[in-house]
């Protein structure tokens, strides 16, 4: 009895979309509305980083004297403070993280590099109204800051260009799914 029905009529078969829905899955409009989400707000914060490590270059071991005075932070004499530095690696570092982990795509660490390191250059190439530079040559902090932010981001593209990619999509390879055998 079994077999005079044929197997293809035994198989379930997927429903075909009615006219009134959309091609596309709703998951795959809040997959890519979220990846979109995920790429503005890492730009966003690295512009935001990027003016204030610019103006965390300028701060000196004297100001926090001045800030007691009630005078401005960057009045402040002595030796410079390299807050900037440490915190341009690790600020950049959770960029790139988080613009590869909410959009799923290794490229995604392109475009906050990119819009950091213009900035930077923008600061250190214009004049203010007196003709001074807004990174001068002597910051040693500001530049020590350019060169450790835009490597930060290199190191990490490196690093991910040296990471297996999953079969199933653009994501990589982590170390843990490796050693448990599934990819």
């Amino acid at each position: 009895m079994t077999g005079d029905i044929p197997a293809a009529a035994t198989e379930e078969q997927p429903p075909a979309p009615y006219a009134d829905q959309p091609a596309t899955p709703p998951d795959a409009v809040g997959d890519t509305a979220l990846r979109v989400a995920g790429m503005a707000v890492a730009l966003v914060a690295t512009v935001l980083t990027a003016f204030l490590e610019l103006q965390l270059s300028a701060l000196r071991l004297g100001a926090f004297g001045a800030v007691l005075d009630g005078d401005s932070p960057y009045v402040g004499t002595g030796a410079p403070l390299p807050l900037a530095v440490p915190l341009a690696i690790g600020i950049n570092l959770v960029i790139c993280w988080f613009a590869v982990s909410t959009t799923g795509r290794r490229w995604a660490a392109g475009p906050p590099w990119a819009l950091w390191t213009l900035i930077m250059l923008a600061a250190a190439g214009t004049r203010t109204a007196e003709g001074d530079y807004l990174v001068g040559g002597t910051n040693w902090v500001a530049l020590v800051t350019i060169l450790a932010g835009s490597l930060t981001f290199a190191v990490y593209v490196y690093r991910m260009i040296l990471t297996p990619l999953n079969r199933a999509g653009d994501r990589p390879v982590s170390k843990d799914s490796e050693l448990s055998g599934s990819v």
